[in-house]
């Protein structure tokens, strides 16, 4: 896949129309200041809430399974609040595009990086394990002066033109890209000892998938990362972003290496990676992504949680 930006004006048809719009609303916002910013986002967020019913309720089941012990009341609040969580990542998306170098310092504070940076050091290849959490486009921008050079797998999007905005702005955090299907470039780059950031948070349906517990609750689950590790004998340091609670920026944190990983039963290995985005998903649950059906495809006699 080529890494030269495709000009923007080739997006000129009335298909992007709207989009282009939406984009010089998110402009304008980006303008004002944070407070003013993470208000709209909410705003955004809590319209969304009302209006796009389905995937409130993939939402509501999600926090459902999660959080049994949850009253329903809570688990309601909970999803009213991942609403306005998802609004503000809107605005924060359209931030890691257009703010300063300077705001995104004033923004951001970095613990932990001692981590990955002593491993590097020793010349171990390293595997960062991420999540879809809140800051994180933001984030990326904030490590990249940081951190060595790192590479990171992602997501194509199915409109050019936004996938065309968001690979620009990832290229501002990260020097190599490496697309979902692309395992052979993740574990060249492992090779060449460039830490590599990898989010295998979301439901795997593939031959490979195995049921094994995500926030208590089984869940279908890629085993790459076991493989990842073993192939490359890399290390996996967990690392997450989370806003903070007055809006007034970001904090993130990487961890001391996961113990205990690899080893020859992936599902025990599955388990530890997702212990570690669990525990991260409880201190801010609500900046976590909801709204994917994370439990979609599992085999009897586990009942599809989605249907109405």
């Amino acid at each position: 896949m080529s890494n030269e930006p495709t000009p923007l004006w080739h997006f000129w048809q009335p298909r992007y129309w709207f989009h282009w719009i939406g984009l010089g609303v998110l402009r304008l916002i980006v303008m004002l200041p944070q407070k003013a910013r993470m208000a709209i986002g909410g705003g955004i967020g809590a319209l969304g809430y009302s209006l796009v019913g389905s995937r409130r309720r993939i939402a509501q089941r999600n926090i459902e399974l999660c959080f049994p012990e949850m009253p329903p009341e809570e688990q309601k609040n909970l999803t009213r609040e991942h609403f306005r969580s998802l609004g503000k990542q809107t605005v924060e998306m359209a931030m890691s595009w257009w703010i300063s170098d300077e705001e995104v310092e004033s923004l951001i504070t970095l613990e932990g990086t001692e981590h990955l940076m002593q491993l590097v050091a020793d010349g171990e290849p390293v595997l960062m394990l991420a999540g879809h959490f809140a800051g994180t486009e933001l984030g990326g921008r904030y490590m990249k002066p940081r951190l060595p050079p790192m590479a990171a797998m992602y997501r194509t999007n199915n409109n050019p033109l936004m996938n065309e905005i968001m690979r620009r702005s990832r290229s501002q955090s990260v020097p190599e890209l490496i697309t979902k299907d692309s395992v052979r470039s993740l574990l060249k780059a492992l090779k060449n000892k460039t830490p590599v950031w990898y989010a295998p948070d979301q439901a795997y349906v593939g031959k490979a998938a195995i049921l094994v517990p995500f926030c208590g609750e089984p869940a279908m689950t890629n085993p790459a990362t076991s493989q990842l590790l073993k192939a490359s004998k890399a290390k996996l340091v967990p690392f997450f972003p989370m806003r903070l609670a007055d809006d007034s920026g970001y904090h993130i944190i990487f961890k001391p290496a996961v113990t205990g990983i690899p080893t020859d039963n992936i599902e025990a290995d599955a388990e530890l990676v997702n212990k570690a985005l669990e525990e991260h998903i409880r201190q801010v649950p609500e900046q976590y992504y909801w709204v994917h059906k994370r439990f979609k495809g599992r085999p009897p006699p586990y009942p599809d949680p989605y249907k109405t």
